[in-house]
């Protein structure tokens, strides 16, 4: 298939992804303390979607699977393929496989931006404040970045990822040194949250995440071509009519929105950037516009999994999503280093 180029292939391939995120959805809402047979899954399901009748389920079950379940579901499925797409973008524009939102600095920077306003400054301008101040610390953090990296008005893709590497520990820094000298009763509820969580999901927050991650998508596929020439090097992109600077800014000021938004509703969960896109490219190869809606849709896919696995393993406790997986992209961080 990576050597095909087949235009009906990869639509195939992307219908084929969209159904299996469907039924990982459906299925995934059968998971949790409370068990619910999958049969009275798909009838609530069907009951609020207006498809089916009353059936044999009590309300209880309905509460659960449609009112708290269901938001957690799609906010995972959205958030993974949040984080996947900002990976793949990133990875494009720096030319470097293991380039990440969490390995680059723009999740610490989010998450210092969340904290502030969670500890500090409150809802300043009501339900936005939140997406807001970890938007403006994603891209200050990007910009800061950029700027360790570059030497002598170059920037090497190598430099960009320890650079990203050393503010990430400076910003998470910080955002420890305002927890310990925060009010505590408040900074043990934000330490659970930057551990990366979907519990806190409902259904009037899921326009503000489906919103940004649809216009990211349609931005960074309209940007394709140019990622593609800029991954052959600079030089090439200028020769095919592309600015690298302007494309860099752009693809960053994209992500950190995108990072921004998701980390505010479901703090810090690392590494699904950094592998996500390395599994789309086995399937499609590496050029952008295939590449992005494969990626999308896989982290979707694992995300939601990861999500069943977490309200499973310690159950009726949740385990915190960011902790399953730090320890799968440590583990794959590995593997690539390997290679």
């Amino acid at each position: 298939m990576r050597g095909g180029h087949s235009p009906v292939a990869d639509r195939w391939l992307i219908v084929m992804l969209t159904a299996l995120l469907l039924v990982s959805c459906l299925i995934a809402l059968a998971f949790g303390p409370a068990s619910v047979p999958l049969a009275h899954v798909a009838g609530i399901v069907g009951q609020q979607l207006g498809i089916a009748g009353p059936g044999e389920w009590s309300q209880s079950q309905a509460q659960i699977v449609w009112l708290i379940r269901a938001p957690r579901v799609l906010l995972g499925a959205l958030v993974g393929a949040g984080l996947a797409l900002v990976g793949t973008a990133l990875q494009a524009v720096t030319r470097n496989p293991l380039a990440d939102p969490h390995l680059l600095g723009v999740s610490s920077g989010a998450a210092l931006g969340a904290v502030l306003v969670m500890l500090y400054l409150g809802e300043f301008i009501g339900a936005f404040s939140l997406p807001l101040a970890a938007f403006m610390g994603a891209a200050a953090s990007m910009l800061l970045v950029i700027a360790v990296a570059r030497r002598h008005g170059r920037m090497e893709s190598d430099r960009l990822l320890l650079a990203g590497v050393a503010v990430s520990f400076v910003l998470m820094a910080v955002v420890n040194l305002l927890l310990y000298t925060g009010d505590q009763h408040a900074a043990a509820s934000v330490v659970f949250w930057m551990l990366g969580g979907l519990g806190a999901a409902r259904w009037h927050v899921l326009w503000l995440p489906a919103l940004c991650v649809v216009l990211a998508l349609v931005a960074l596929q309209v940007m394709g071509r140019g990622l593609n020439a800029l991954m052959s090097g600079e030089q090439t992109a200028v020769s095919l009519g592309f600015s690298g600077r302007r494309l860099r800014l752009q693809v960053f000021t994209c992500t950190s929105l995108l990072t921004g938004v998701l980390v505010s509703l479901s703090g810090a969960i690392g590494f699904v950037g950094l592998m996500v896109p390395h599994m789309a490219r086995a399937l499609v190869g590496a050029e952008n516009r295939r590449l992005m809606p494969v990626s999308a849709l896989l982290g979707g896919i694992f995300l939601v999994w990861v999500d069943v696995a977490a309200r499973t393993l310690i159950a009726p406790q949740d385990l915190p999503i960011g902790i399953a997986t730090a320890a799968l992209g440590g583990l794959f961080f590995i593997a690539l280093l390997k290679r």
